[in-house]
């Protein structure tokens, strides 16, 4: 079984329906979208990169937006939220002494997770602009779950007086956009250039930390 197939069986989780063509058409829509972006992309291609015919797409998926919805849904619902709250619990139990260590840790589990799933996180931040339904189910699968935990997090160590007194929204605002301004800058924007990941991330947890005063 190939890399491509383990991550549409772990993706789907139903292994059992999935026929060969459905998992060949998911792999030719999940590189095809990822490379060239869902608009750019046309039903004729995917089948031609599956090795089906154009009319077998259309027996298990309606529509192109049915095919990019059949991806990114279980994406947001099976991997990436259970991922993310998973760690948040772990900050929950007290695994990490400060909220440094937590910021640290957490951007070294999500680009590694990034790194194993590039091609469907490249579809997510490329679509959901565009495409209400998913911006819904982002809502729904992640956003209000991550928040709430997220907050969580913040008012905890909050108490322990290690972040300043500002509303909890604030504080994650701040946070999530630097840390995933440096992955997208890493992974998607300018990955080729010279990246040294362990200056940039220990950068990136200062600037969070202390802000850019140079007192």
């Amino acid at each position: 079984m190939s890399d491509q197939d383990k991550m549409i069986d772990e993706l789907f989780d139903q292994v059992d329906v999935l026929t060969e063509k459905q998992k060949k058409i998911l792999a030719a829509a999940i590189e095809s979208f990822a490379e060239k972006g869902y608009s750019a992309t046309s039903t004729s291609e995917i089948a031609k990169k599956a090795g089906v015919a154009e009319g077998t797409i259309f027996r298990h998926y309606k529509t192109k937006k049915d095919l990019l919805i059949s991806i990114v849904s279980p994406m947001m619902a099976k991997l990436i939220a259970p991922f993310v709250i998973k760690d948040f619990d772990k900050v929950l139990n007290q695994n990490y002494e400060s909220f440094e260590e937590f910021i640290k840790a957490m951007i070294e589990n999500r680009t590694k997770f990034l790194q194993n799933n590039m091609q469907l996180f490249r579809i997510l931040i490329q679509e959901i602009p565009f495409q209400p339904e998913l911006k819904e189910q982002f809502k729904e699968h992640i956003a209000k779950k991550v928040f709430n935990r997220f907050k969580e997090v913040v008012e905890y160590y909050q108490a322990k007086g290690e972040i300043i007194d500002l509303p909890s929204h604030s504080i994650i605002r701040v946070t999530a956009s630097t840390i995933f301004g440096y992955i997208i800058s890493r992974y998607l924007l300018v990955p080729e250039a010279d990246w040294n990941d362990e200056i940039e991330i220990e950068r990136t947890v200062h600037i969070l930390m202390h802000g850019l005063s140079p007192n």
